[in-house]
């Protein structure tokens, strides 16, 4: 059975193209990014499989009155095996926004051939995250179009809200059904990937950011000295950041880089027109912290900074979290799932990979944190959230066949 379904799905092209043009047509961007939410795509996943025979779907959804729809779908969709052990590909629904439409060379909600390479299809969403969903639909349609019983049970796990912290995707889900998936299931968690296909991800640091609001008093630029220049006062906190960042003397070689990075990054308009001093400015931190330390320390250090700026040019400081995302325990290298798709990936593409962390986070931190292990994994150009982004079907077909496998015990 196992060689039958390797070798049907060797021949997916055309589903590939398909799959990928239907969801892209759906553009399941949250509302904190101006979207309407996911519920189309999820539709037409559910509606699709329905039409194959499939029956055992589950909702776990969540009402969100942003959304026209009024919910946030994330849904499981099962294939019975042998066993009730089951191999999980887990992905997200939603995309980010396209972005300045003028640096595409198509629509990005039309999914397209590319004009030079006819293995590539370009699209919004079509790597970020629609290639994990179509190797699981790929795999999905073929076992139950041939009839096949695995010795592991199947199943798909698709989340809303990855995009936008989670909440009503993978933390919704796995805080009121901590259950759902066992500790001795195996979880990939297709979402991160290198140009070499060589590496497997089994850890995440911690993401935290921060927004920083300095408040001085506006006056005339012609009279300064009436005022309390919060731009100054802003303009040095953020130069101090990188020294903050060097306190944080911890190096981890899982990760590259290899330390802690605290960065500034968004910085909000403030006065409209030139001969005003400001007197209120809006800076943010991007904050990514390995799992040696905790986030409190990096938030510390940072209201500490805010303090000395505050008495330094006699304004306000005030840090709060924008956004938060604890670390998780690593999943270790000898894992079961790990070891399993590290065969796989020499099986199918005759390479051998190695294990490391990212500082991105995806959907495995959360179920890390519930001690269970996760590989996350998958071929990848790779071009998330960029311009004219691109998937490979030679990756979505052969990604298919490298996670069927795990659906057989030797």
């Amino acid at each position: 059975m196992k060689n039958t379904l390797l070798e049907k799905l060797i021949h997916k092209r055309d589903e590939v193209i398909f799959f990928q043009t239907e969801l892209t047509k759906r553009p399941a961007i949250g509302p904190t990014e101006g979207g309407i939410g996911e519920f189309e795509k999820a539709k037409w996943i559910e509606e699709t499989v329905r039409s194959w025979g499939v029956t055992d779907i589950q909702h776990f959804d969540l009402i969100d009155e942003r959304v026209p729809s009024k919910v946030r779908p994330n849904l499981v969709i099962r294939h019975k095996g042998k066993s009730e052990k089951t191999l999980w590909i887990i992905g997200h629904l939603d995309v980010v926004p396209p972005g300045e439409i003028s640096l595409w060379n198509t629509n990005p909600f039309e999914a397209c051939l590319d004009d030079f390479d006819p293995d590539i299809i370009r699209g919004r969403g079509v790597e970020d995250n629609q290639q994990a969903i179509v190797t699981g639909l790929l795999i999905l349609q073929e076992l139950v179009k041939n009839s096949i019983t695995p010795d592991l049970s199947f199943a798909l796990l698709l989340v809303a809200d990855e995009e936008t912290r989670n909440t009503y995707g993978i933390n919704y889900v796995m805080d009121n059904n901590p259950q759902l998936i066992k500790k001795s299931d195996l979880v990939l968690v297709p979402d991160f990937g290198t140009e070499e296909g060589n590496l497997i991800e089994i850890a995440e640091k911690g993401v935290l950011w921060l927004a920083v609001e300095i408040e001085g008093k506006q006056c005339h630029g012609s009279t300064p000295d009436e005022g309390k220049n919060a731009l100054i006062a802003a303009s040095d906190m953020i130069l101090q950041i990188q020294d903050v960042e060097q306190t944080f003397t911890i190096r981890n070689n899982l990760f590259s880089p290899n330390r802690t990075t605290i960065t500034p990054t968004r910085h909000e308009e403030n006065v409209p027109n030139i001969n005003t001093i400001s007197g209120k400015e809006r800076f943010y931190i991007d904050c990514r912290v390995l799992p040696d330390y905790k986030t409190d320390e990096v938030v510390d250090k940072i209201t500490e900074l805010g303090k000395k700026i505050a008495e330094k040019y006699a304004v306000k400081v005030s840090v709060s979290i924008n956004n938060l995302e604890e670390s998780s325990p690593y999943t270790d290298e000898n894992a079961e799932v790990v070891l399993k798709l590290k065969k796989a990936i020499k099986n199918i593409y005759h390479r051998d990979c190695i294990c490391g962390g990212v500082g991105g986070a995806t959907v495995g931190c959360k179920i890390r944190s519930l001690g269970i292990p996760v590989a996350v994994w998958s071929s990848a150009i790779p071009n998330y959230h960029q311009p004219n982004e691109g998937s490979k079907i030679s990756h979505a077909i052969n990604d298919a066949r490298v996670f069927a496998q795990l659906l057989f015990e030797e």
